[in-house]
C-alpha cells in the first residue's frame, strides 16, 4: 500500500472517493466532502472529542469556501477499492488519548463503510491538543 501514498486528496470537495456500477439505473458516485462529514459527525459523538481542528491549509481553503465539517479531515485513495481517512482532533483534558482514539477511529470506520459501502483502510488520529471543558464554557460566555 505504501506505493500508493501519492494518491493524497488536498481538498475534500473536488474528487470522488467512492464509485460503485450502481444498478439498472445509472452510476453512483460520493465524494470526499460527504466522506468528511460522515466522519466529521460522527467524531462529534465520540465523548471526548472537544473538535476537529482545520490545518492552517484549512483556514486558508475556509476563505474561498471550504465548509467547517470538512477542516481537520483528509481522504485518500489508497486504490479502488480502499481509503485513508485522517482526523485532526483536540481532545477533553483528563482523558485517555489512546482509548479515545481508538473508539473515534473504530466508529468513524464503521459508520463511513455502513453508509457509503466503501471499504476503510485506516482512520488516522492527529491529536492537535487537549482541552479543558470548563474554557470552552467559558469561551462561550
Amino acid at each position: 500500500m505504501s506505493e500508493l501514498t501519492g494518491n493524497a486528496v488536498a481538498d475534500t470537495q473536488d474528487l470522488v472517493a467512492a464509485e460503485s456500477p450502481g444498478s439498472e439505473y445509472g452510476h453512483i458516485s460520493i465524494n470526499n466532502n460527504v466522506i468528511a462529514i460522515i466522519a466529521h459527525e460522527t467524531a462529534k459523538k465520540v465523548p471526548g472529542v472537544v473538535e476537529l481542528q482545520g490545518s492552517l491549509a484549512d483556514g486558508i481553503a475556509g476563505i474561498i469556501g471550504k465548509k467547517p465539517k470538512d477542516r481537520g479531515i483528509r481522504i485518500e485513495k489508497e486504490n479502488e477499492e480502499l481509503m485513508t481517512i485522517d482526523l485532526n482532533v483536540v481532545l477533553e483534558f483528563g482523558v485517555r488519548i489512546p482509548e479515545i482514539c481508538v473508539q473515534l477511529q473504530s466508529a468513524v470506520k464503521a459508520a463511513v463503510e455502513e453508509m457509503t459501502g466503501q471499504q476503510v483502510y485506516a482512520v488516522n488520529i492527529v491529536v492537535q491538543g487537549i482541552r479543558n471543558m470548563e474554557d470552552k464554557r467559558n469561551e462561550g460566555e
